[in-house]
């Protein structure tokens, strides 16, 4: 199926990127590929409570996966940061 071989291409390419999230103490999770060919993540570490979490997500995750499966429209981040965690929560 060629959704199976697209999720396959989608992991090895995150597998390749995930070094550079664990040099930071980061990791992300892959959750799914949506019907919209919309990669969902979860960031987690590091990465799951950093205000660059975004920006990292967009210009660093998102382009590499646009270059190594051209059809993936977007990657998302599947949950917020639960900000509680750090005591900012009220």
């Amino acid at each position: 199926m060629a959704d199976e071989n697209l999720e396959a291409t989608v992991k090895e390419a995150l597998e390749m990127f995930r070094p550079q999230l664990q040099a930071d103490g980061g990791d992300m999770e892959f959750v799914c590929i949506d019907e919209e060919k919309k990669v969902h993540l979860k960031l987690t570490g590091a990465c799951g409570s950093c205000p660059m979490a975004l920006m990292t997500l967009k210009m660093g995750i998102e382009r590499y996966l646009k270059d190594a499966c051209p059809e993936i429209s977007e990657v998302v981040q599947d949950d917020a940061p639960d900000y509680g965690e750090m005591g900012m929560g009220f």
